[in-house]
Order: structure tokens, then sequence, then C-alpha cells
């Protein structure tokens, strides 16, 4: 029982924008222009608390705004995020029924410069609330509604954030002489493509340096 409990309060310190506190280190030439976020249609698994689409476009943006926006890079870059599916566990039994939150979206990252998008097909990612005291217990009797969305994307921008890393290339610094013109953003940056059914998720996810792995995955191809 004491075990238990040291592992809960060590969990209990946990913060999914810890990170955000240490030296900023770049992304190549990235700097967010915009992050652009739609949840209209997005769908309620049950047992789930009800969240607004305009609720889940402002957590998710500011999440990404807090962590992307740290980033001064030369180049300009978008972000395109499509709410899939979500759930926001409800209060239940402890342990033995204690309901989890999810979230999934879709991501794209446009290139202002080429004005277009980076990635051909949209990236799946399925999000999961840190494990922590509160969560083992179940966070539907812990956390409100609120601060389970919160945490949903903070995690999702964290895991965006290791993605990118993982692509280099896409935010090398360009010649001067290459750089087009901007061009304008509009609705067609959340055209998304179908989903696939969900994947194994690749090969040493669990190991990436910098993300837990209880927080969630990729779960399409790399392109």
């Amino acid at each position: 029982m004491r075990r238990a409990l040291a592992l809960i309060a060590l969990l209990a310190g946990c913060s999914p924008v810890a990170d955000l506190e240490e030296p900023v280190v770049p992304i190549g030439a990235f700097s967010l222009g915009h992050a652009v976020v739609v949840a209209e249609g997005a769908s309620k698994i049950p047992p789930s608390r009800e969240a607004a689409a305009e609720e889940w476009q402002a957590a998710l943006e500011q999440a990404l705004m807090q962590r992307f926006g740290r980033f001064e890079g030369d180049q300009l870059y978008h972000l395109a995020v499509k709410v899939d599916a979500y759930a926001l566990a409800v209060p239940g039994v402890p342990v033995v029924l204690s309901p989890k939150s999810v979230l999934r979206l879709q991501v794209s990252v446009w290139d202002d410069a080429a004005g277009g998008k980076i990635n051909a097909e949209p990236r799946v990612f399925t999000v999961f609330e840190r494990l922590s005291g509160e969560t083992v217990v179940g966070s539907g009797l812990t956390r409100t509604r609120e601060q389970q969305m919160a945490q949903l994307s903070a995690n999702a921008a964290r895991l965006i954030e290791a993605w990118m890393r993982e692509n280099p290339a896409w935010f090398a610094p360009r010649a001067a002489a290459a750089v087009a013109a901007p061009t304008e953003i509009g609705e067609v940056l959340i055209e998304t493509a179908p989903l696939d059914p969900p994947a194994a998720a690749p090969p040493g996810a669990a190991s990436r340096p910098g993300v837990s792995p209880d927080i969630g995955s990729v779960i399409t191809p790399a392109q």
C-alpha cells in the first residue's frame, strides 16, 4: 500500500508542459504562422462529458500557441488540426471502473512560402491524459471537464512537436532567393483525407526522446 501511495504521489507531480520551462531547441527554421483548429462534427465516444466544438478549438489553439509560439525561425509554417473524436472521462468507481479520456485528431503542416501542405496525408494522433495520481483513480472524479480538455490539448501539442522533430528536412533553412511570396490561408487548410482504420504505432514510438509513451501515439505510417 505504501509503495502504491508513493507512486501516486510521484505521478501527481508530472506536468504535460514541464518541458516548456526548458531552453528552446529550434526546429530548423520553423516559426508558427497560424494554428487552425476545426472540431465541428467530432464524435463523442460514450461514456463522455459533453464538449462543444468551440471549446475544443479554444483549448487546442491555446496549447498549440503555448508550445509553438516559442520558436523564432525565419520561415513561417501553419498547423491545421481537425478533431475527429473525443471522450472525456465521467465519474466512476475508482480503479475498478475509471473511464479514460482520449482525443483523436488529424494534423497537417503547411509551408507558407510554398503555399501548400508538406505532408501529403494528414497525420492521425490518438492522445491520452498523462498517467498521474489523478488519472490512476479516474480523472472523471478528480478533474473538471475543462481540466481534462486542457491536458489532452497540451499532450496533443507535445506529440505534434515530437513528430515534427522526426522530419527535420521539412524545416531546413532555404536560400533567400528561393522563398516565394507569402500566400493567404483559408478553409483549404482543413481539407483532410478519409481516415484509414487505425494501424499499429510505428516501431520505437514508445522510446521517442522527450515524449512519454503514455500520452498517446501516432497511428498512421510515415509518408
